[in-house]
This record gives C-alpha cells, structure tokens and sequence, in this order.
C-alpha cells in the first residue's frame, strides 16, 4: 500500500523549475535513498514530501491516518524546551503519559527526599501501566542513551548545534512514525552511534525516505534509490550498490545507441552534403530523417566537479609532535602524544564526539597552543585547514548576503599552477568546481549549504597546501563531489590527516589511524578503518575468551558462614610491563600470521569441496587444514597477550 504519493509535482526557484513533472510512489515496507548533485532539489524533494513546503503543480498524496516524523538538516525549535519536551512532543495518550513520567522522576532525582514527587511517580506508574507505555518509555530511553542526550531536564538553548541535531533525531526516532523523512542524520554522529542507527533502520518496520552522503550506510539501509537531476527523479530498485551497477549497464546502453545513432547522423550527413539530384519522395524522407538523427543527439550531460593537483614543494621535515597535551577544565583530552607526520602521510583520526580529535587539528594548525609539549612544523609546510565550522565562509557571508563568489576565492590566490605547470585563473577553478560564469558574481550569502561547503574547500584548495587538515570533509558535501575529492587526494603531493565520521571516506583515504579514547589515551592503528573493526572484533574475542577462563578457573565460593569474616584489602594488580623490542616485533609478525591463515583458511575450504573425491588429496587438505586452525587459535592467544600489554 502507497504510503506517500507524488503526482506530477513541480516545484519553481526563480526562472527555472527545480522539480518538473516528478511522479513516484513510496510503499509502506519501503526504504528509499534520495541521491542528486548538491542543488538538484534532494531537500525539496524532502521537504515536499513531509508538507514542510507546497509545490507549486501537482499533487503530494499521504495515505490517510498516516504519521510522517522529519529530521531536517537544520530543525527549528523553541529554546527555552527542554530536551524531554522536545523528545516526547507527540499528543498521543501514551506519549503524553512517558512525557509526564519522565518529568517526575527528574524531580524526585532532583529532591528524593519529597514525598509529593514520590507520590506523583506512583500515580504515573499506574496510568503506564493502563496505557501499555512502558515499552515506548524503554525504547525512548534507549535512544536518549544512544545518542548521549544524558540530561532531558537541559534547555535547548544550552546545547551546541550537534547536540540539537540529535535531539531532533531522537524525537523523529521516538514518534515512530508510518513515514520517516531524514535528512543527512549521520552529521554530528560519531561512527559507534551510526553503527547503531544503520542497525536501527534497517529494521524499521515503516517506510523510509533519506538523504545521506555516507555510503556504507545509504547501501546497508536502503532498498530503493531515487535519483534526483536536471528537473526529474528516476527510480532504481536495489540499494546503492544495485543502483550503481544498473546506472552502469544504463550508460553502456546509452553509450552503443548514441555510438549508433552518431554513425547513422554521420552517414546521412555525407550523402546530403553530395547532394540529392532528383526530389523524389525517396530522397525527401532520407533529408528528413537526416535531420531527425542530428536533432536526435543527447543532451550534455551534467557536468562533473574536476579538482586540479594544485600543491607546493613539501620539504622532508613536516609536523613533529613530542609528548603533547591538551585540557580544558576537566580530563585531557590529548596526553603525551608524540607522532610524526611524514610527507606522504595519509592518516585518519576516529574516536567519539568531544574525545579531542579536532582539538589535535586545531594544535597543527597552530591555532591552539599545548598545555605540554613541542610541535614543530616544517619550514616548506603550507597548511591548508578544512574546518568543521567553515569559519573563513562565515566571515564572507556575516554581512547580510556578504561578499561575491568570485571575491571570495581571489582574496587567496587569482591564479594557480598545476603539477603539470598549467596556470589557472580563479574564475576557470570555480568552473571546474561547477560555479559557472554567470553566478560567481552571485553574494556567497545566497549559496546553498551544500554549495557553500563546496566553495570552501576551493578556497582552501587554492592556497595551495601541501599538507591538508579535514575536519569531517564529508558533511554537507555530496556524493559526486565526495568522489572527486578522494580522487584528488589519491595523487596530492602530501599529507593528509582527516578526521570523519564516515567509514567508506576513512576506508578510501586513510592509510592508518588514531584513535581517541577515555583520559586523552591515543592509539596508533596501522591501515583502513574497516582493519580495525576486525582488530576490534578479535580483541573483543580475545577478551571474552580469556574472561570465560578465569570464570571456570575460578575456584566455587565457600559456603557462606553466619557471620562472615572481614575481607582483607585486595592487593593491588600488578602493571603489566611494556613490551621489549623483540616482543614488539614479535607482535607485528603474529598479526602478519594470524592476517595470512585467515586468507588461506577459505580457500582450503574450497579445496576439500572440489577435491572430494581424491582421497589422499582429501587427507592432506585436512591435515593442513587442521595445522592451520591449531596455530591460528594459538597465534590469537598471544596476540591477545602481547596487544594487552601494547
């Protein structure tokens, strides 16, 4: 059944109609990706389907009795709600009830000692229990969790612009709605929380409509795509990857017709320029459909954003930090981290929201000072700093509409050399960064988010860098702009340290990590980010196994007597000494292994399985087989010992 409808919807942005014509249908056990160049109309078409705006033609049709919950990218609330009012805004008896439950047991945590509030949460407890509410109060506590809203009694005007954007989340989240609109909800998400949400969503029993430029999540999540451009939408069925592969097979199609059709254009054309002697009726449908051919070519297609290598000479000597700290009024965030960054480095800094990792890009850039510490920067370092806050594009657009496009990019350079020595003028690189002509006189205060973003990272390219700082690159950026850039960093003459929340950019781009954790500790992982989800896994592993074998080796409690004897202090454990420099080498060859019998394992699976009827080829794969297996659980087990103590 048809939850969402669009018939023939248009939707006009001063001369030229942003949405023409659009007709598609979202069904009730559907989740939709909406995928388009920033500008294409992908959060119109949003808008448009959660009745935030009205088209101007056609029609939007919602099932009767069906509820829409939307996220959008920059949600409107009243600051002086508290994160509870915000939350359980629905006015549905139970939600109604959850929202005054909560609000109680906030007062009796405040005052326990008040027998009114007591008095009170029994009373509610009884109207949760009629009303069957405590199955939305414990899912609604697990979202809050979830996403780290800890204090449901905060006033939105205390949180930061993250921390609201999550607070909407969690209210589209606990409205449960039929139809659930969200755009771009993995922004301000650390990668455990995503992780969460991808799982969330993926078994969301109503439909689904999102805008996201994380792709590991939009192929996990979703089972339909619409593609937004050039007016249109047109429907795929499958998820991001299904998409690709049909949009694949769709240009080849495309590719042979327009390869057919150009030979036929170019035959016609030949014998017209001959021309014909005789007007027959013959030769009159021949000019005809001559001139059909030519008018029949394809129109360009859109054009794509193309990043020039634009870097200066990076010397041998780039960014030395030697035992750097960092606080600010609580727990360091960085402590005592010394790391080199070398001149071809391509690393990733991953870790929670608020564990210090943008506060460590901030020390590079040499606007932040350590508490402790020496960072010394290379004297051929230019830096270019990609912020989260885009503050150089808040600068340029604070004044009402604020300065022009093509301003904004000249005060940095008017013109660049590329690495193969072509000079480019600012207005030939906004080109290339699909401004055209004719709006880089446009004031920067009237670009979408989206174009904004892409603007800035111009600018930041135009300096010239040869070492690049990217503070969540990927918000706001959109999907063929985000292949584009992960292009260019794959032949950028120098180092790139990133910091994203985006699993499939650290994947393509990151070569090793750090990772912030709890008390400013920072650990050095070598390769992708998805190598260290499985060191995580088989850490994990490693843990629970050597946490059952204490649990059987422990010896069964003695009966308790009457009356027990004091315990005496437990002496404190032991520090684990730090590795010697054999055994650290000896840790890197155990991953080497234990990296090797994990490749081979499956395919001396498939060899028993072709070879079953050789029987001493049989014997021998299983005998290698089971040698394998052996060394492998041992090989685990000291690397388990030897990372404990790493």
């Amino acid at each position: 059944m048809a939850v969402l409808t669009f018939d023939r919807v248009r939707k006009d942005y001063g001369t030229k109609p942003l949405l023409d014509d659009v007709s598609f249908v979202i069904e009730a056990d559907e989740k939709v990706g909406v995928i388009g160049a920033n500008g294409s109309g992908k959060t119109t078409l949003l808008r448009l389907a959660a009745g935030a705006e009205t088209p101007d033609g056609g029609r939007v049709m919602v099932q009767s009795g069906a509820r829409i919950g939307f996220l959008s990218q920059r949600p409107d609330f009243r600051e002086t709600d508290t994160v509870l009012d915000t939350v359980f805004t629905g006015d549905g008896p139970a939600m109604r009830a959850v929202r005054a439950y909560e609000h109680a047991l906030a007062a009796l945590e405040r005052e326990p000692e008040n027998m009114e509030h007591a008095a009170e949460m029994a009373r509610l407890g009884g109207v949760m229990d009629t009303l069957g509410a405590w199955d939305l109060e414990a899912q609604a506590k697990a979202v809050l969790d979830r996403l780290g809203l800890a204090d449901p009694e905060a006033t939105l005007d205390t949180l930061s612009g993250g921390q609201k954007k999550r607070v909407a989340l969690a209210r589209a989240l606990v409205e449960r709605p039929d139809l659930l609109i969200l755009d771009e909800p993995t922004n301000h998400l650390d990668t455990e929380t995503i992780e969460w949400l991808e799982g969330l969503l993926r078994s969301w029993t109503g439909a689904l409509m999102l805008v996201t430029h994380d792709r590991y999540f939009l192929d996990r999540v979703t089972n339909r795509m619409l593609e937004v451009g050039g007016g249109g939408v047109q429907r795929y069925v499958g998820s991001y990857g299904d998409y690709l592969e049909q949009k694949d097979r769709q240009q080849a199609v495309e590719a042979a017709e327009e390869s057919k059709r150009a030979n036929l254009a170019k035959r016609e054309l030949a014998w017209l320029r001959r021309g014909a002697k005789a007007r027959t009726s013959k030769s009159k449908s021949r000019i005809d459909r001559a001139h059909a051919l030519l008018d029949a070519a394809p129109e360009a297609q859109a054009a794509g954003i193309a990043i020039e290598s634009v870097s200066t000479r990076l010397g041998k000597k780039v960014v030395e930090m030697r035992d750097v700290s960092k606080a600010f009024d609580g727990p360091p965030l960085i402590r005592d981290l010394t790391y080199t960054v070398t001149r071809d480095d391509r690393l990733g800094i991953i870790g929670p929201n608020g564990a210090g990792k943008t506060t460590l890009l901030e020390i590079v850039a040499g606007r932040l000072a350590p508490d402790a510490g020496v960072v010394e920067i290379g004297p051929t370092v230019s830096v270019g700093y990609y912020d989260q806050e885009s503050r150089a594009l808040a600068a340029a657009s604070s004044d009402g509409a604020g300065q022009r496009i093509i301003d904004y990019i000249e005060d940095i350079a008017e013109n660049v050399r590329t690495a193969d020595g072509h000079v480019i003028t600012a207005a030939a690189m906004l080109e290339r960064f699909l401004f055209p002509r004719d709006v880089q006189y446009t004031p920067v205060g009237k670009l979408s988010g989206g174009e904004r973003r892409r603007l800035y990272l111009l600018r930041v390219l135009m300096g010239a860098p040869n070492v690049l700082l990217l503070d969540e690159p990927t918000n706001d950026l959109d999907i063929p702009t985000l292949v584009a850039l992960e292009e260019y960093l794959d032949t950028f003459a120098g180092a790139v340290v990133t910091v994203s929340h985006d699993r499939y950019f650290l994947d393509r781009v990151a070569e090793h990590l750090l990772r912030f954790g709890d008390n400013g500790r920072i650990r050095e992982i070598p390769g992708s980010y998805s190598a260290w989800l499985e060191i995580e896994a088989r850490e994990k592993a490693a843990a629970e196994r050597a946490a059952s074998a204490r649990a059987a080796a422990a010896p069964d409690p003695a009966p308790s007597p009457s009356a027990p004897a004091p315990k005496a202090p437990a002496a404190p454990a032991a520090a684990l000494p730090k590795l010697s420099y054999a055994e650290k080498r000896e840790l890197s060859e155990v991953e080497a292994r234990i990296a090797s019998a994990e490749a081979r394992q499956p395919e001396l699976e498939a060899a028993l399985a072709e070879h079953a009827s050789d029987a001493d080829r049989v014997i021998a794969l299983s005998q290698e087989l089971a040698d394998l297996t052996r060394q492998l659980d041992a090989d685990v087990d000291r690397w388990a010992e030897l990372a404990e103590r790493a």
